[in-house]
């Protein structure tokens, strides 16, 4: 038998609980593989967009025009337009108050804004670091849980050999090596994410600033 074939055999063999944490492991390791394709595909999309808006507006000579056009452009619209268009909203809602007000009025609305795309952007993220710090636990349990069994049989054994317990660990630790499994890819994925988001939240917050500026200089 091959090794794979032999990991095969001990899960099929192994005792019902020790099966039941494998598979619960198993299903944390599928839903955690679909968190991180999906994340990845929407931080990478919200890198995309916030870089081409970046690119629009310090190039546009007027922010009037550029509003227009993200208004006409919302189903496309990426976070950091979304925040533009938030901000022109609240500008434009406070007309007739004072300058100061109307800027503050903008600024608020960004933040709003802000507050809400970020925390779409950590969705799936809480899920992924609480997969990273559970599993080898779960894992662990199964393999306490396997080495007892093995043990358990071991003393109403009439000949205690290497070859009786053997196959109860092996499965016992097959236990461990899928909470691992598990694990790994999603504490690496959740500190990559994090960073990610961190960096946008960064550039967005700048976003704010210049166009408070902006906003400043026109009202």
């Amino acid at each position: 038998m091959t090794s794979t074939q032999n990991a095969l055999h001990l899960i099929v063999n192994a005792s019902p609980v020790v099966q039941a944490i494998m598979a619960i492991l198993a299903i944390l390791s599928l839903l955690s593989w679909y968190a991180i394709f999906s994340k990845y595909a929407t931080l990478r999309r919200a890198q995309a967009t916030t870089a081409t808006f970046e690119r629009e507006f310090l190039s546009a000579k007027n922010v009037a025009q550029l509003f227009q056009g993200s208004l006409n452009n919302r189903a496309k619209a990426g976070s950091m337009e979304r925040i533009f268009v938030a901000g022109m909203q609240g500008f434009e809602q406070a007309n007739g108050q004072n300058a100061n007000a109307r800027l503050e009025f903008a600024q608020r609305s960004m933040k709003a804004t802000f507050q809400r795309e970020i925390d779409e952007m950590e969705t799936k993220l809480p899920f992924l670091a609480s997969v990273g710090s559970v599993s080898p636990y779960i894992g662990l349990l199964g393999t306490v849980w396997g080495i007892m069994s093995a043990f358990m049989g071991l003393s109403t054994a009439e000949q205690s050999t290497l070859a009786s317990v053997a196959p109860g660990i092996a499965e016992a630790l097959i236990a461990t090596a899928l909470g691992l499994f598990a694990a790994i890819p999603a504490v690496l994925a959740y500190n990559r994410f994090t960073a990610q988001v961190d960096r946008l939240a960064l550039r967005y917050e700048s976003f704010i600033d210049d166009f408070s500026n902006t906003l400043q200089v026109q009202s």
